[in-house]
C-alpha cells in the first residue's frame, strides 16, 4: 500500500505546492562567479536575501538580482575581465534581467510572480539584453547564447544542443583517451510561476585507467545510471570503453512569495567547497521532491529522494531495481553581513513496501521518528558555516555525524567503530596578491572508517557511489585550487590533491567502502579504529587545464592530468598520465578527481 500512496502523495502534493524560479542546475557555470564577487563584496549596503546561493540548484532569477545588484554598486570599478564574465552571465540568463536589484530595506525574497509580470518579454527592454546582429535565418541566435528563443508574455522557451568532445593520449597504456557526449538542454517559463528544464545526454567514452578500475569495482561511474562496456573506437584505438544515456529534468512552481517546491530528476549540491561532505553531485540522478521556505534571515529546504540500493546493472529479467529513499532537510541563517550557519539532518531508509509515511513531515527531527517507530535506519546530522572575513576572504567548514556515543568519543576513546564524523574546513580568497582574477581556494576533508555506512542496506549512497564525498571515507584529503583568468575569454585553472585512505581487502572490510554493510567489519574492529587503516596507500593528483571562449559558451581546452597511487601494496599503485584537447559547447565539465 505504500509503494502506491508514495508517488500518489507526491503528485497531489505538489499539484498544490509546486522551488522559487527556475534552477541554475548544479554543476554548470556561474556559481564560480557568484562565490568571487560574494568574496569580494559580500552583502555590503543592501538587505541580504535568505536565499542560500550554495544550496543548489540555486534560482537563476535570486543569482541574477544578486550580479545585478554587485553590478549597480561596483560595476563602475570592474575590470575588463570582471565585466565580460558579468556580460556573458546575463546573456546566459537573459530571460530574468527586468528583475530589480535587491534594495536595502525591501523583500529580498520575493518569488518573481509576485515582483511582475512578463519578466521575460519585459527583459528585452533593459539595456543589459544583448541581442546577435545577425540571427541565422532571422530564428536561430536572435542572442549570443541561445541556439533557438522565444518570449511571450505568458511563455518563455530556451533551448541550445550540447557538445563535448576530447581526445587525449594516456602514458603506458594500449587505449586512447576519449570523451563523446552529445545532447539537448531546453527550459521554458509559463505564467511568470510554472518552470521547467530538461536535458538529454548521450555519452561515449574510453577512460582513464583509475575510472575504468572505478568501474570494475562498482559497476557504476560517476554522473552515470546504466552504462554500457561494449563500445569500441577502432579509430581513437578503444577496445572497451562505455556507453550510456543519462537526463535531468525539473518542474518547479511559485506559489506564494515565499513558498515553493520542485519535483524532478536530477542532483543537490550543499556547500562553499570544491567538495561537500553532507551532499554532492558525484553519483548519479536520482528522482526527489523539493520543498523550499525563505523568509526573513531563513532558507529551509526539505527534500525527499528515491534512491537505488546497488549497481545499475542489465538484469533482462523485468524486475526493477531494489529502492532506498532519502528524506533529508536543511536550516541555513544569516547572522549579520558576515556568518551563515547551516543545520542539515537526513535518515536513509530501505523498506520492501515503499516509503515510510512517518518521514514526509517537513518540520520534524528525524532521529525522533526514527526512534519512535523503531526502524533500522541509517540518520546523519551535520552542521556547515561560511563566515565573510575582511581582504576578500571566506572561510567555510562542515562537520557531519553519523554515529557516536559520548563516552567512546571524549572519555574512553577507544576508536569504536561507530564513532563516524568527518568535517571540512577551507578558505576561498580572490584576487590573490593583488592580481586580479586569481583566485584560490585551500581545503581539507576528513573521514572515520565506516562513515556513512550502516549494518543494512541504508547506505548514505546512490546506486554504489557516495552521496557526499567521492573517496567514501576513512581517509584525509588536502586540496589547493587556483584559476586565473588573464584575458576575459582565457581561463586557467590548476588543482593539486594529497589524499591519504585505508583500503579494503576482499576478506577484510575496513570502513572505506560506504556501499558495504558495517556489519562486515572484522571482529578485531569494534575498537582500536583510526583513519588510514587497511591497506594505506598516498594518491597525489595534479590537474592543469586552459580554455578560451571562441563563442558563447564555445570552449576550445586543454587538459595535462597526473594521478600517482603509492600503496602499502605493490600491487595497488597505479599512474595515471593523461593529455587530452577538445572542444566543449553549453555544458560545464566535471572534475573526476579522486
Amino acid at each position: 500500500m505504500l509503494r502506491l500512496l508514495t508517488p500518489i502523495f507526491f503528485l497531489l502534493f505538489t499539484s498544490c505546492l509546486l522551488a522559487q524560479g527556475a534552477p541554475l542546475p548544479v554543476n554548470e557555470e556561474g556559481y564560480d562567479l557568484v562565490q568571487r564577487l560574494f568574496n569580494r563584496y559580500g552583502y555590503r549596503e543592501f538587505a541580504a536575501p535568505a536565499a542560500d546561493f550554495n544550496l543548489r540548484p540555486a534560482s537563476r532569477g535570486d543569482l541574477v538580482r544578486l550580479i545585478k545588484t554587485y553590478d549597480t554598486l561596483y560595476g563602475a570599478d570592474w575590470s575588463r575581465v570582471d565585466r565580460y564574465r558579468v556580460d556573458r552571465f546575463y546573456q546566459d540568463n537573459n530571460e530574468w534581467l527586468s528583475l530589480p536589484a535587491f534594495d536595502p530595506g525591501e523583500d529580498a525574497d520575493r518569488a518573481p510572480y509576485f515582483i511582475g509580470e512578463g519578466f521575460a518579454v519585459a527583459a528585452e527592454s533593459t539595456p543589459l539584453y544583448q541581442r546577435s546582429d545577425r540571427p541565422i535565418l532571422g530564428t536561430f541566435y536572435e542572442t549570443p547564447a541561445f541556439l533557438f528563443q522565444h518570449n511571450r508574455p505568458d511563455f518563455y522557451i530556451r533551448a541550445n544542443p550540447i557538445l563535448d568532445f576530447r581526445y587525449g593520449k594516456q602514458a603506458n597504456e594500449e587505449q586512447d583517451y576519449f570523451f563523446n557526449q552529445r545532447g539537448l538542454r531546453l527550459r521554458a517559463g509559463i505564467d511568470d510561476r510554472f518552470f521547467l528544464h530538461f536535458e538529454i545526454l548521450e555519452t561515449q567514452a574510453g577512460l582513464p585507467n583509475y575510472l575504468v578500475n572505478y568501474y570494475r569495482e562498482r559497476m557504476a561511474l560517476p554522473g552515470a545510471g546504466f552504462v554500457k562496456t561494449e563500445f569500441s573506437l577502432d579509430l581513437a584505438n578503444i577496445t572497451r570503453g562505455y556507453d550510456y544515456l543519462n537526463g535531468a529534468g525539473y518542474l518547479s512552481v511559485d506559489i506564494s512569495r515565499h513558498v515553493g517546491a520542485r519535483i524532478g530528476y536530477g542532483q543537490h549540491f550543499i556547500g562553499d567547497g570544491e567538495r561537500s561532505m553532507i551532499l554532492s553531485d558525484f553519483s548519479n540522478n536520482y528522482p526527489f521532491l523539493e520543498l523550499n521556505w525563505r523568509i526573513w534571515k531563513f532558507h529551509y529546504r526539505n527534500l525527499f529522494a528515491e534512491l537505488t540500493q546497488g549497481p545499475v546493472a542489465d538484469l533482462n529479467n523485468g524486475i526493477p531495481l531494489p529502492k532506498k529513499y532519502l528524506a533529508a532537510h536543511y536550516l541555513s541563517v544569516n547572522i549579520g553581513k558576515r556568518l551563515s550557519l547551516g543545520l542539515y539532518e537526513a535518515v536513509i531508509l530501505s523498506r520492501e513496501d515503499g516509503f515510510d509515511l512517518a518521514y514526509l513531515n517537513p518540520v520534524i527531527l528525524y532521529r525522533t521518528v526514527e526512534g519512535s517507530i523503531g526502524s533500522p535506519d541509517n540518520v546523519l546530522i551535520g552542521l556547515t558555516g561560511n563566515y565573510r572575513l575582511p581582504y576578500r576572504t571566506t572561510v567555510y567548514g562542515q562537520f557531519v555525524i553519523d554515529e557516536f556515543k559520548y563516552s567512546e568519543l571524549f572519555v574512553e576513546r577507544r576508536g569504536w567503530w561507530a564513532n563516524k564524523w568527518g568535517y571540512q574546513v577551507g578558505l576561498r580568497h580572490t584576487d590573490l596578491a593583488g592580481i586580479d582574477q586569481l583566485d584560490l581556494v585551500l581545503e581539507r576533508n576528513q573521514a572515520r572508517p565506516f562513515m556513512y555506512t550502516h549494518d543494512g542496506p541504508s547506505s548514505y549512497t546512490q546506486v554504489t557511489m557516495p552521496l557526499a564525498h567521492p573517496l567514501g571515507a576513512n581517509f584525509t584529503e588536502n586540496l589547493l585550487g587556483l584559476d586565473y583568468r588573464p584575458l576575459p575569454r582565457l581561463h586557467l585553472s590548476g588543482r593539486f590533491y594529497l589524499i591519504d585512505q585505508g583500503e579494503s581487502t576482499e576478506d577484510r572490510v575496513i570502513g572505506d567502502d560506504v556501499f558495504l554493510s558495517s556489519d562486515l567489519r572484522p571482529a578485531d574492529k569494534t575498537y582500536g579504529n583510526e583513519i588510514g587503516q587497511g591497506v594505506g596507500y598516498t594518491n597525489t593528483i595534479i590537474q592543469i587545464r586552459a580554455g578560451y571562449e571562441v563563442k558563447p559558451n564555445l570552449w576550445l581546452e586543454a587538459e595535462f592530468f597526473s594521478r600517482q597511487k603509492d600503496s602499502q601494496s605493490a600491487s595497488r599503485d597505479l599512474e595515471t598520465t593523461l593529455l587530452n584537447a577538445g572542444i566543449r559547447w553549453n555544458v560545464a565539465r566535471r572534475r573526476e578527481a579522486f
